[in-house]
């Protein structure tokens, strides 16, 4: 996997799990400090992003297994040897 891309997949779970830090930090201790109102949007902000972070890091993860998988069945298709071009004509 390039290393370019390996990191940004990592920044998205890094970030999730803050997400999710901080939510279940607001989950134990928020009601004391903000209004309930405030304390329901805090919980669905810090959740929902953590959601997404992690179904975002999944994604590029898989897609770029597909295209991996594609290069490699591109490199190993049999009209893509010379060998295989030469024995046809």
């Amino acid at each position: 996997m390039d290393a370019k891309f390996r990191k940004r997949i990592l920044a998205f779970y890094f970030a999730g799990f803050l997400n999710l830090m901080l939510g279940l930090y607001v989950l134990f201790n928020g009601r004391a400090l903000v209004e309930q109102g405030t304390w329901y949007l805090l919980l669905a902000f810090f959740f929902g992003f953590a959601a997404v972070d992690v179904w975002f890091a999944r994604n590029l993860r898989k897609k770029w297994i597909e295209a991996y998988n594609q290069h490699l069945a591109q490199q190993q298709s049999p009209a893509s040897k010379p060998e295989a071009a030469q024995q046809k004509t």
